[in-house]
């Protein structure tokens, strides 16, 4: 399947991961590209860790973020993700 064909399965794709953090909603550990590429093939997208894309190093914190997932040189796709304390 083609890198356009992928991106407009992911269109409409929002990540939740949820993750052990202290009172402030600093996280114990980060959210890695791994961890996001297993939360998008629970989501029933197949995403290699190669193309997570995390500007800004591993996610620390929960709330909102915007991760891209760069399907090919000139595809990407950015993705709303949660990140939730877990209880």
């Amino acid at each position: 399947d083609t890198a356009r064909t992928r991106a407009e399965a992911l269109a409409n794709l929002r990540l939740s991961i949820t993750a052990k953090a202290g009172s402030e909603g600093k996280l114990f550990g980060s959210i890695s590209t791994a961890d996001i590429a297993e939360a998008c093939g629970a989501a029933g997208h197949r995403i290699e860790r190669a193309e997570v894309r995390l500007p800004g190093g591993p996610i620390r914190a929960v709330g909102e973020h915007v991760i891209t997932l760069h399907l090919h040189s000139d595809v990407n796709v950015e993705v709303p993700l949660t990140v939730a304390v877990e209880e």
